[in-house]
């Protein structure tokens, strides 16, 4: 594994606050210990982070699942479709790295649902808060994956 730049980490960690910490005023801590056993997925246009997600390990996160998390988009690059592809290349990574033992189970904002439901993920829980903001838990297992 290589190690991420400084100053790469430090616009990930800039885009995770603008989006989760300013844009969604969710006073959180951020740095759970997770980022070092987790692998990054970004997008860039230029030398700007445009999209970024962390697939954590199974069994972190979750028992008996990977999980994708701190997904997010830079405001200025929403509607452009960057999101499915941030995500499918995540799914595939998370894929690639841990197999087809381990499903992927994500907590993800309500108002995203469709958005995931379209990736083959399948909600599992109700409605919960987190952070002020709806979220629900959502599975996808190796049979209703979907490109």
């Amino acid at each position: 594994m290589e190690a991420m730049k400084p100053a790469d980490l430090y616009k990930i960690l800039k885009l995770r606050s603008e989006v989760f910490v300013v844009e969604q005023n969710c006073v959180y801590l951020d740095l759970d210990d997770k980022d070092e056993q987790s692998i990054h997925v970004a997008g860039w246009i230029n030398s700007e982070v445009a999209v970024y997600a962390r697939i954590v390990p199974p069994n972190i996160s979750y028992p008996n699942a990977a999980s994708i998390g701190r997904v997010c988009n830079a405001l200025h690059h929403r509607g452009k479709g960057l999101g499915k592809q941030l995500m499918q290349r995540a799914i595939a990574k998370c894929k690639a790295s841990y197999g087809d033992n381990y499903p992927i189970k994500i907590g993800a904002q309500y108002y995203l649902l469709a958005f995931y439901q379209n990736l083959g993920f399948e909600q599992v829980s109700e409605i919960y808060q987190e952070d002020g903001i709806d979220h629900i838990s959502m599975l996808l297992n190796n049979n209703n994956l979907r490109q």
